[in-house]
C-alpha cells in the first residue's frame, strides 16, 4: 500500500532512491557508509552496495539504494551523510 501522498515532492513513495556517497578512500569508508544508512532505512541491504574508485584511486564513491519510504526520510538521511566526516560529496 502506498503511502500518503506528499505534494511537497515529485517522487511517489515507497520508491527505490539511489543516493551516491564520496569520500577519501580510506579503511572502512563503505562500512561507515551503510551504518548511517541503516540508520534511516533499517531494511536496506549492504550487499547492494556499487563501489567505485576514483581514476587516481585516492576517492571512493559508495552508491547505496534504499526503499525510500518519505520525503523526510530521505532528508534526514542525507543531513546525517553530509554530517560525517569522511563525507566529502553527497548526490
Amino acid at each position: 500500500m502506498n503511502a500518503p501522498a506528499d505534494t511537497s515532492s515529485p517522487l511517489l513513495f515507497p520508491t527505490d532512491f539511489p543516493i551516491k556517497v564520496m569520500g577519501l578512500r580510506v579503511d572502512q569508508f563503505a562500512q561507515e557508509i551503510v551504518a548511517v544508512v541503516r540508520e534511516h532505512a533499517p531494511d536496506f541491504d549492504p550487499a547492494t552496495l556499487e563501489l567505485r574508485a576514483s581514476s587516481g584511486g585516492k576517492y571512493l564513491s559508495v552508491t547505496a539504494t534504499v526503499r525510500a519510504t518519505s520525503r523526510a526520510q530521505l532528508d534526514a538521511l542525507y543531513r546525517a551523510l553530509t554530517r560525517h566526516p569522511l563525507v566529502k560529496v553527497v548526490l
